[in-house]
């Protein structure tokens, strides 16, 4: 069985407040993109995972292992023969593991017919990291808390088009969010996006991690102006990685990146 877990952006990201144990609060919105890499399982005597694609760095059980273990907890489940074909970049505010890591679970679900509805799916894929739960339904959604609390919204980027671009730097969450104050703004993410059309989104949805990423790695700053200058109506930085899109209403000009650079256009 094999399916395909896609890439998320966020439209807009505020840090609101640091909590005691570490953790910040925020507002986002999270918003599937259809930047996607390829998950296959088959039932086995024991789990086995290996991966093609980009390759992911760090020690450990991959996010992958760590959803089977958590559904094995509770379900008599012996084994499953897993490949991972990545190709979303790896700290790039794309959400490309807790996809990997929600996929898994509505793959093992199914496979072996478990028979978890979305709610208890939900509720394991946020122990497994804070925006993970997003991708089992993975519908637009306002999200609060840590990014694991969602409230669905309407589809405000239905027939435009995307272009993301990867400036080959890896971002990790602890350099962003020690880069920033956490404040609260005087509107809501949730009362621009409803209540603004996206063509007025610019200089009022904002992500906060922006200024001080922009000002330490200046290549992303002029990614966000390139796609301004190729007609993109909105533009902004992805989550706390280093991903730069922009969004057409018509199919985006043909656009010259550095080689290095990872890009994904596409239709929302």
């Amino acid at each position: 069985m094999i399916v395909f877990p896609n890439a998320k952006i966020n439209l807009g990201l505020n840090v609101l407040r640091r909590r005691s144990d570490g953790y910040h609060e925020i507002e986002t919105c999270f918003y599937p993109v259809p930047w996607k890499e390829a998950l296959e399982a088959v039932p086995a005597n024991k789990f086995s995972m290996d991966f093609s694609g980009i390759f992911i760095p760090g020690e450990g059980k991959n996010i992958v292992e760590k959803a089977f273990e958590a559904l094995r907890s509770n379900h008599d489940l012996i084994g499953a023969s897993v490949h991972l074909h990545k190709v979303i970049p790896i700290g790039a505010g794309l959400g490309g593991g807790s996809a990997d890591g929600a996929f898994a679970l509505k793959l093992f679900n199914e496979l072996f017919k478990l028979g978890l509805n979305e709610s208890a799916l939900e509720a394991i894929a946020s122990s497994l990291g804070a925006d993970c739960a997003f991708f089992i339904k993975n519908r637009p959604a306002f999200a609060s808390g840590i990014g694991e609390k969602l409230e669905e919204i309407a589809p405000v980027l239905n027939g435009m088009h995307i272009v993301m671009v990867y400036p080959n730097l890896h971002i990790s969450t602890k350099e962003a969010y020690g880069s920033i104050s956490p404040s609260v703004p005087g509107i809501t993410i949730r009362e621009i996006i409803e209540k603004r059309h996206v063509n007025q989104w610019e200089g009022l949805l904002v992500n906060d991690f922006e200024k001080p990423l922009f000002r330490k790695y200046p290549v992303m700053q002029q990614l966000k102006k390139s796609l301004y200058e190729k007609g993109a109506i909105y533009a902004a930085m992805s989550g706390s990685g280093s991903t730069v899109f922009g969004i057409f209403q018509s199919p985006p000009p043909t656009m010259e990146f550095p080689e290095e650079f990872v890009v994904f256009s596409g239709e929302l």
